[in-house]
């Protein structure tokens, strides 16, 4: 016979004391840490525990009995729910002075390495509407939540599941975190220009009005499956539709979706889209098709164009890579003789913006499409002095190519969250290159990392960057040098 789980306590009138990581807050009771979502430090609370550690706790506010002066009203009203922007009930200077801290904790904690004084963190330009790029989730099963559900008409013998089942209805919005197969359904997000949102809802009100079928995603069939919207500072926008094609007419369906958004928005100067049949959203391994306009649009960078794909990585804060992009070519300090190699190099988009004070940019990626992007971008912009390589890095970048291609003066380096591998640093380090500049969206990981270059390199400076507003997320650039 199973245990009985001890019910988990409610913890009355604590003080909420600091932001952690995350997007949650933090606070102590009874030498214990407690992390909480959805608040804000000053707020005095109720909790109700709903996970326990032996070190630590989860747990969520019940009551608020006093609600801190620091807070602010959230702007958007899916605020909670959605799970994208957690910090929108704290104030913008409280937002990037808590990242400040967290890249200022990481570094020393987790790098117990020697520091520099850290640049204070450079905010974002714009809090609202700064993404360039938005990809949007379609389910027969849409999320309720638990106010809306009460709202529901009920049976007598209804369970939650039940009553879920019965009033299942369509949605096109944002993946709820712990629920895979769940789509909350979104009117206005405020990440991106709202043109995003009236493309958004016009394409679920004619589908839904039209018995399109919606994707379920445990039994994967429904013929609206995923949209991806990205506009550029050309004025420039692309929606990408996945479909998942059932039966015959499906097709015929898709393109007379597309047909109507393509009339009602001429907006839109790139209309394509795919057959996905595979169990997950990624189209890197896919060809898509061009309904309309071009297969790419044009991100500006001081006086270079920068072509963007539907599958090409570039930064989702246009305004903000640029400042990022400003500081790793100032960390790079270069004169015009070196030799540059841009690991994780995407679309090419720091070796490019380098290169014209650079002898000559090496730029190495896992995405062979983004790598001719590179390329392309290169070429439009009359770059003569790069060259591209694509594959694993760790593959790429050996003792052998660098024997082949020269020894580096600089390295910048961007890799994923996970970090750098460790036979990459090794190859650095074997490397040693005078200068290395390490552009993080990870401190964590950074920090991991710069404790294993630190015999050979010092940290000589630190220049966080906010890209992400409402969000816990931070990017930092750190610049080292060779001892």
């Amino acid at each position: 016979m199973a245990r009985k789980r001890k019910p988990l306590p409610l913890l009355e009138n604590i003080t909420i004391e600091a932001v952690a990581a995350e997007g949650k807050c933090i606070t102590r009771v009874d030498d214990q840490v407690v992390f909480v979502p959805f608040c804000v430090p000053g707020d005095v609370v109720d909790l109700q525990v709903v996970k326990k550690k032996h070190k630590y706790c989860e747990a969520k506010v019940v009551r608020f009995i006093k609600k801190s002066e620091v807070r602010q009203e959230p702007m958007c009203e899916h605020f909670g729910i959605c799970g994208g922007c957690k910090w929108q009930n704290l104030p913008y200077e409280e937002q990037i002075k808590a990242k400040q801290k967290q890249v200022e904790d990481q570094l020393t904690r987790i790098g117990k390495i020697e520091l520099p004084e850290f640049r204070p963190i450079m905010g974002s330009v714009k809090t609202q509407e700064y993404r360039n790029k938005i990809e949007f989730g379609c389910s027969n099963k849409r999320w309720f939540t638990a106010e809306e559900l009460a709202q529901l008409p009920q049976k007598e013998d209804d369970t939650v599941s039940s009553l879920k089942e019965r009033h299942a209805q369509n949605a096109i919005g944002f993946h709820i975190t712990g629920a895979f197969d769940k789509i909350y359904p979104i009117k206005k997000c405020w990440l991106m220009d709202d043109l995003c949102n009236e493309i958004r809802n016009f394409v679920f009100e004619y589908a839904d009005s039209h018995d399109y079928t919606f994707y379920d995603l445990r039994e994967q069939h429904g013929l609206l499956r995923n949209m991806m919207i990205r506009n550029s500072n050309t004025g420039e926008w692309m929606l990408v539709f996945q479909f998942h094609y059932d039966e015959e007419g499906d097709e015929q369906r898709a393109l007379e979706l597309m047909q109507q958004v393509a009339d009602k928005f001429p907006q839109i100067t790139s209309l394509m889209y795919v057959d996905n049949q595979k169990g997950n959203d990624t189209i890197n391994d896919l060809e898509l098709s061009l309904f309309k306009g071009n297969d790419h649009i044009f991100e500006l960078m001081e006086d270079l164009k920068f072509k963007v794909g539907p599958k090409s990585f570039y930064q989702t804060n246009t305004e903000q890579a640029y400042h990022l992009y400003c500081v790793a070519r100032e960390f790079a300090n270069l004169t015009g003789d070196e030799l540059v190699y841009d690991l994780y190099t995407g679309t090419g988009t720091i070796a490019n913006f380098v290169a014209h004070k650079a002898k000559k940019v090496i730029g190495i990626e896992y995405v062979p499409e983004a790598i001719e992007d590179a390329k392309v971008n290169s070429q439009v912009n009359n770059i003569e002095n790069t060259l591209f390589y694509a594959g694993d890095m760790k593959d790429i970048l050996t003792n052998d190519f660098i024997a082949q291609h020269g020894r580096p003066d600089v390295i910048i380096t961007d890799p994923p969250r996970a970090g750098m591998h460790p036979d990459v640093i090794n190859v650095i380090l074997n490397a040693a290159p005078k200068r290395i500049v390490y552009v993080s969206c990870n401190p964590a990981t950074q920090a991991r990392d710069l404790q294993l270059m630190d015999a050979q390199y010092k940290v000589a400076a630190v220049q966080p960057v906010d890209m992400f507003p409402h969000t816990p997320h931070v990017e930092n650039v750190v610049l080292l040098e060779k001892r």
